[in-house]
């Protein structure tokens, strides 16, 4: 048990620090309304995950990859602070296109993703 979370926690600060490094070259790179770091974190994550999945690791792997590094690379939480942020901006079209994209692409992106793990087994 004690292994497994350490797995976790490994993958995990990789993932942090990832999506820390991609989320803040975004915004530096292209400061607009529209929260592109989260989204490319989350369309990123939403396909790697998939490979992951599809390619069926084992229970390190899955631990450290999958809930450690995918779990803390992409983000949830901070996808709807800011849609909530954009709807109190008034920003709605941006905020649809936000939905939109990171809802349909993601999905699209996982099930690609899922594909070609279970090509890689």
């Amino acid at each position: 048990m004690i292994l497994n979370g350490l797995y976790i926690a490994i993958g995990a600060f990789f993932g942090a620090m990832a999506r820390f490094g991609l989320s803040n070259f975004s915004k530096k790179k292209y400061p607009f309304d529209f929260p592109l770091g989260t989204l490319l974190v989350n369309l990123i994550g939403s396909f790697l995950l998939g490979i992951i999945n599809g390619k069926e690791p084992d229970a390190m792997w899955a631990l450290m990859l999958g809930t450690g590094f995918m779990g803390s690379f992409t983000t949830f939480s901070t996808f709807k602070v800011e849609n909530i942020e954009l709807h109190f901006k008034r920003k709605w079209k941006v905020a649809a296109m936000f939905l939109a994209v990171s809802y349909t692409f993601g999905i699209l992106l996982a099930f690609a993703g899922m594909q070609i793990g279970y090509h890689l087994k």
